[in-house]
């Protein structure tokens, strides 16, 4: 599951905004404080979402200290300074994009996909050279040759990429690839998951890439490392 970290001192906007992260599928850990935020950072979430006026550690400092230790996560700050010069010192500080209060929910809620796709896209290039996806031209690649797959095996192919790593619930596909809620059977999903271990030349028995967790769903393998 995609992990968001909100650090937001106002119960008035945290409340409703975590409720709103969650509906949109998101795992979210809220933080008070800055110093609870550093500590929840370490834990690499995929988006940071970072309100300006936090009563310890400024905001500003929260994210210049997350990236001092070469966390490299979206950040996406909200402040309630409307004035250009404190947006541009947030993104001298660090941030990827703001959001100034009062703030439209489906307006930040885009901020965040946005902000999340771009790094599934930029993480996908660089972590691992056999599999690459470039999510903006919808194309994969399979040791630098260009796979041929349909608009389905794509979509399936960049969400394991996306979360290498970490299991991803037949829940969570058919929700996001499907766009439907999964009630019994999932032929379809078993399919395509098939199609996709052949086009990778992947051993069932002994996966490189697409691992089966029973009772739960799959997991992209990491490439070992060295």
């Amino acid at each position: 599951m995609t992990r968001v970290l909100l650090v937001e001192d106002d119960p008035g906007i945290s409340v409703p905004l975590t409720r709103a992260l969650r509906r949109e599928g998101y795992t979210v850990d809220v933080r008070s404080d800055g110093e609870s935020a550093l500590e929840a950072a370490r834990a690499r979430p995929d988006l940071i979402v970072l309100d300006l006026g936090l009563p310890d550690l400024d905001g500003l400092e929260v994210c210049r200290r997350i990236r001092e230790h070469g966390r490299t996560q979206p950040v996406l700050i909200l402040t309630a300074r409307a004035e250009e010069l404190d947006a541009v010192v947030g993104l001298d500080a660090g941030a990827d994009d703001y959001v100034t209060k009062p703030f439209r929910l489906a307006e930040l809620l885009a901020r965040v996909r946005a902000l999340l796709r771009r790094n599934a896209a930029d993480g996908s290039d660089a972590a691992d050279a056999e599999v690459r996806i470039d999510a903006d031209a919808r194309r994969a690649y399979f040791h630098d040759e260009e796979m041929q797959l349909t608009a389905k095996e794509f979509d399936l192919l960049r969400v394991l990429v996306r979360e290498r790593g970490r299991v991803v619930t037949r829940e969570q596909l058919m929700r996001e690839i499907w766009d439907t809620e999964w009630f019994g059977s999932t032929k379809t999903l078993d399919m395509h998951i098939s199609v996709l271990r052949k086009k990778l030349g992947d051993d069932v028995a002994q996966p490189r890439f697409i691992s089966t967790v029973r009772g739960m769903g799959f997991r992209f393998e990491r490439p070992a490392a060295g």
